[in-house]
């Protein structure tokens, strides 16, 4: 008799299930939060995948070589420095003076660094991987004015002329294809490394030879030049160490991005999907240091300016950008389909709805697999075709009609483009798609319209 009075209420439930909006929404919403967990795992996948992407990557160019960045050339000239001690000798009750005397080291920058730089831009690939890096040819010219180091208490007796020696810093040591001279009015010097642990500038030590000849810096100009090749990646950059300082880049790279605290001349840059052209003038009256330095050489690496040789946007960035509207996607296609269910009075079990949902994330592992092998649009197309094929073919089963079926491709092949183009957009990404979900929320409140939501 008991299971006889509780077959009515669990009828009556089922019932309920079956035909209530209410009932039909919440079990939407259910499934909904239950894909965010496949949805979850795939942005896991593409951030794997972008960080063995960025290990690669950063491997191939500590083989082929790093960034690079010129910190120089410095002048480094000696001069002596005097202590005097004083020491009471209790004997003859009198005071004796004794006078030490140190080596210290006065850094001094050019008048003028002028610098040349043509660039050679390739892609090296392991993999499904590809890392941009270049080989640079980096001309350098300038000269130094004659030292008068007064001003900081260094008389020009004190100064060891003939220990002066010329000192270069780079970052890319290790990419440095060619010998290294400096020419001094017309006298030719080597560069030798100079490794000094107590360095803090991450950067490498190179200096010349003793510069001979105690007049060179003293009386008058002293003109140089030299030239070095390095195999680098990822930037090149110089620090503006001239009273003026200039820069012209020449490269094949067709996307640059130009960084650090000074941007190239405007009226001369020149862009083309063959490459660029750009040059730089910084005056000593837009960088915050003086030419003449003691004890130490300045770490000025935040006042370094340059070119940047990267993709500025790499297929796991779209992918991950798409990735982010798989909810949008599951629930408006979710939203299509309960609709369709309420207006049409079609039954769409649980089940189907749940299949549908994972076909439309598998559009994400198949876009991140096939962009690894191909371009973004190429695999953003064979991904979006397949899940709007598979979806529409799985409808006509479901539905046992041919209208329904074809507007749920229709729908499905618009959401996707909507997406791809604010993928595409960066400036008006917001724009775009706040007027889209506008349009989409002014739809759905149209066709909604209809249906009786007091049949609860």
């Amino acid at each position: 008799m008991e299971t006889q009075n509780n077959n009515p209420q669990q009828n009556k439930i089922g019932h309920w299930l079956k035909t209530s909006i209410t009932a039909r929404m919440l079990m939407v919403g259910f499934l909904v939060i239950i894909l965010l967990i496949p949805l979850s795992y795939i942005s896991s996948l593409i951030n794997e995948r972008a960080f063995r992407q960025t290990d690669v990557v950063n491997e191939i160019n500590s083989k082929w070589g790093n960034h690079v960045l010129v910190y120089g050339p410095v002048l480094k000239l000696p001069y002596k420095s005097y202590t005097e001690t004083k020491t009471y000798n209790e004997k003859t009750k009198t005071y004796f003076k004794e006078t030490q005397t140190h080596i210290k080291n006065a850094y001094i920058f050019p008048e003028n660094l002028d610098s040349k730089v043509k660039v050679n831009s390739k892609t090296l690939s392991r993999g499904n991987f590809e890392s941009a890096v270049f080989t640079t040819q980096m001309d350098f010219s300038g000269h130094y004015i004659p030292v008068d180091l007064t001003a900081k208490g260094i008389k020009p007796e004190d100064i060891v002329w003939n220990e002066a020696t010329i000192i270069l810093k780079t970052s890319n040591l290790k990419g440095i294809k060619s010998e290294v001279q400096i020419n001094l009015n017309d006298k030719t010097y080597n560069f030798e490394t100079n490794f000094n642990q107590n360095d803090n500038h991450n950067l490498d030590v190179l200096e010349s030879s003793f510069i001979k000849g105690e007049t060179l810096f003293a009386t008058k100009s002293t003109n140089f030049n030299f030239s070095i090749t390095f195999n680098g990646s990822r930037q090149i950059e110089i620090i503006p160490i001239g009273k003026t300082t200039t820069m012209q880049m020449e490269s094949n790279w067709p996307d640059p991005s130009f960084m650090g605290n000074y941007l190239p001349n405007d009226e001369t840059k020149q862009i083309t999907e063959n490459g660029f052209k750009a040059d730089w003038k910084v005056l000593h009256i837009n960088r915050a240091f003086s030419q003449q330095h003691l004890k130490n050489i300045p770490k000025l690496n935040q006042f370094a300016f340059g070119t940047k040789f990267m993709v500025m946007v790499d297929e796991y960035q779209k992918s991950e950008r798409s990735a982010k509207y798989g909810f949008l996607v599951i629930g408006l296609t979710f939203l299509v389909f309960f609709l369709i269910q309420t207006l049409s009075k079609i039954n769409i079990h649980p089940f189907q709805y749940l299949m549908i949902g994972l076909a439309l994330t598998m559009f994400y592992t198949l876009l991140v697999s096939i962009s690894e092998h191909s371009n973004f649009l190429k695999a953003y197309l064979i991904a979006g075709i397949s899940v709007i094929l598979l979806i529409t073919l799985y409808s006509k089963s479901i539905l046992k009609t041919f209208k329904f079926p074809l507007f749920i491709g229709a729908s499905l092949s618009a959401l996707y483009a909507f997406i791809y183009v604010i993928i595409q957009l960066e400036n008006y990404a917001l724009l775009v798609g706040s007027i889209g979900l506008f349009l989409i929320l002014a739809i759905v409140m149209f066709v909604s319209r209809k249906i009786d939501w007091n049949n609860g």
